[in-house]
């Protein structure tokens, strides 16, 4: 699996690092906190490169794309993706977002409605009442060293700086720490054609799933058997339910070419 085309775009101020697999409509690839494009979405990728245009993006902070010394924000990840887009003349793309992912691409559908034709939003949130008790309490006592194990040394294969990964967990954690919740507008705002997905046991509750979905005019949702991301990639163990990946990946398929 090798991207016909990679590289980086210098946008809003820092360099951001993208990656391009296959041919066909685009679709645009919104890792989550402290991961990066093939960490998330390599299973996703092997699946759809033969039907779609992926293009993967590391968001600032993350994998190979440059820090800023602010702090991380959603809507300044949908700034710095559209821009990205529109520096290789994506000018309209659907986007799939997992995590904090799926909360930048609801940005991108609020932010900027001209560029959206439809989004994938897999485990994200938009109140901080809908993520499991304990949750946000977690996240005030959260070090370095609670950083699941997988995604550090991802990180640093990709970006071997440990003074850059300390930067990184602190960026994100304090995302979450400071995260406030979102006006139901932002949802209510969204004119493209949405599709939630969660698992029943993520660590956002299933029926703020549902709620979101409410909101969004004739969205879809589906919840699977499946915790934090599994339904499309590998655990932090490294098991991989490859067919419960086949089957979310042709529901998307089918979403998307609906």
């Amino acid at each position: 699996m090798e991207p016909k085309e990679k590289g980086y775009q210098n946008v809003n101020g820092i360099r951001m690092y993208y990656e391009i697999y296959g041919s066909g409509k685009p679709l645009v690839l919104i890792h989550g906190g402290g991961s990066s494009i093939l960490f998330d979405f390599k299973e996703v990728i092997v699946r759809l490169e033969s039907q779609f245009q992926l293009i993967g993006i590391d968001l600032q902070n993350h994998g190979m794309t440059d820090h800023r010394d602010v702090p991380e924000t959603f809507e300044q990840d949908a700034h710095d993706v559209v821009a990205l887009l529109r520096k290789i003349h994506i000018e309209k793309a659907s986007f799939w977002g997992f995590s904090n992912g799926g909360n930048t691409v609801i940005q991108v559908g609020h932010l900027y409605p001209e560029i959206a034709e439809k989004i994938i939003v897999a485990s994200a949130f938009y109140k901080r009442s809908g993520m499991i008790d304990g949750f946000f309490e977690s996240m005030e006592e959260a070090t370095l060293e609670s950083m699941p194990e997988p995604l550090k040394i991802n990180f640093l294969n990709l970006n071997p700086d440990f003074s850059k990964l300390e930067n990184l967990f602190d960026k994100d954690s304090k995302r979450m720490q400071t995260f406030e919740d979102w006006d139901d507008t932002i949802l209510t705002s969204v004119k493209a054609n949405v599709l939630f997905i969660s698992g029943d046991k993520d660590v956002m509750k299933p029926e703020h799933v549902v709620e979101m979905w409410r909101l969004v005019q004739e969205s879809q949702l589906m919840i699977l058997p499946a915790t934090h991301g599994s339904y499309m990639m590998s655990d932090f163990e490294g098991n991989t339910d490859h067919n419960l990946i086949n089957f979310t990946v042709s529901e998307v398929a089918k979403f998307l070419n609906d």
